[in-house]
């Protein structure tokens, strides 16, 4: 029979395995950036536009990885294209684009604006 500090060990040491499965198990979203300068390799190609109005996707540009975690327009630039999880080529013309994005100083304003090309960043 167990004694009651290790019956509690026991019960402690379960619940961090339970909460380390569920961390591990739960699909997350980040959205570490890698940009080129050439436009077959991007998986977006993005507009950056002047107005806020004129956007798909407001974007914070993050300056911790953890912040960018979602698709919420939370921006993290990765300089390793091995470290990404989207490639983007940024086009001169917004007619060339897949997304037209806006850049906030603030991450509460970070957000999309057309939730149908959402899908491009997942």
């Amino acid at each position: 029979m167990l004694d009651i500090n290790s019956s509690r060990q026991l019960r402690a040491f379960r619940a961090a395995a339970y909460g380390i499965f569920l961390t591990l198990s739960l699909p997350l979203q980040a959205q570490s950036i890698y940009i080129t300068e050439q436009r077959v390799e991007a998986d977006v190609k993005v507009y950056v536009t002047k107005h806020r109005t004129d956007a798909d996707l407001i974007v914070f540009k993050a300056t911790y990885e953890f912040d960018a975690k979602g698709n919420n327009g939370r921006w993290y630039f990765v300089d390793y294209e091995f470290e990404n999880d989207k490639i983007v080529h940024f086009v001169k013309y917004r007619s060339d684009s897949d997304v037209k994005i806006y850049y906030t100083p603030y991450k509460s304003q970070a957000k999309w604006r057309n939730s149908e090309k959402k899908h491009l960043f997942q």
